[in-house]
């Protein structure tokens, strides 16, 4: 590794796991980072902020904390209070206020098709688990993505629960005042680009419109995406 580096926190969002992020572990390593894939459960945000607050508190030396839609609502809670991340990169992500809710800002602006997209299942607890319909997977998630990778993706996907994208945020957020740099997918149909950029602005983020890309974006535009993570680590977690 690149001495001075700082690890990479990759936390992925819901319906989908740490394998999406492959095309750009590879570039990152091959470029001399570390790089963790923090595991999402995906039960609720609190619970989810408190597993992956857990992770980063086993590392040692700065951190950049990546999250990708419904990640962001999780690294926003789950990096407050850590002096080691230096910086938070969202990509096609959910970068909620405490009181909001990852559901209330997909209604927010016009234009995302989640609502129609998902298929929830049951639970014997009374919850219930929301997949995206496989249907559909490909035009409403992953448009940019060749329809057989998108097809895998679909099936391999994970569920989030019904509570988990209900539940408001809580508590001060970690970007108001943690850097932060936001990739925003300018074809998304599940959180509308209106909605990132709201977002974005909110945050004070540096901001990347990246035209045409679904909300698969680190997997359609993985250049895109590592380009930004380093333009983090350059500003604010290399050493001086």
């Amino acid at each position: 590794m690149v001495s001075g580096n700082p690890t990479i926190v990759l936390v992925h969002g819901a319906f989908a796991d740490g394998s999406g992020f492959n095309a750009v572990v590879k570039r990152l390593v091959a470029d001399g980072y570390p790089v963790v894939a923090a595991p999402n459960p995906l039960r609720g945000l609190a619970f989810d902020a408190a597993n992956v607050k857990a992770l980063l508190e086993t590392i040692e030396g700065p951190i950049v904390l990546v999250g990708h839609s419904y990640g962001g609502a999780v690294i926003s809670a789950a990096a407050e209070g850590n002096a080691n991340v230096k910086a938070l990169v969202y990509l096609a992500a959910f970068v909620p206020d405490t009181g909001e809710s990852a559901q209330a800002l997909v209604e927010k602006f016009p234009g995302s098709t989640v609502g129609e997209s998902l298929k929830p299942v049951p639970l014997p607890d009374g919850q219930v688990d929301l997949y995206i319909d496989p249907r559909v997977f490909h035009p409403h998630f992953a448009a940019d993505v060749s329809e057989e990778e998108a097809t895998l993706y679909s099936i391999t996907q994970r569920p989030a629960t019904g509570a988990a994208l209900g539940e408001p945020a809580a508590g001060p957020q970690a970007w108001q005042t943690i850097p932060s740099y936001n990739l925003i997918s300018g074809a998304d149909r599940i959180i509308p680009p209106a909605t990132q950029e709201f977002m974005a602005q909110r945050s004070g983020a540096k901001t990347q419109v990246v035209e045409g890309a679904s909300h698969m974006v680190f997997v359609s535009r993985p250049g895109a995406t590592v380009a930004l993570i380093e333009t983090a680590v350059q500003e604010q977690a290399r050493p001086r």
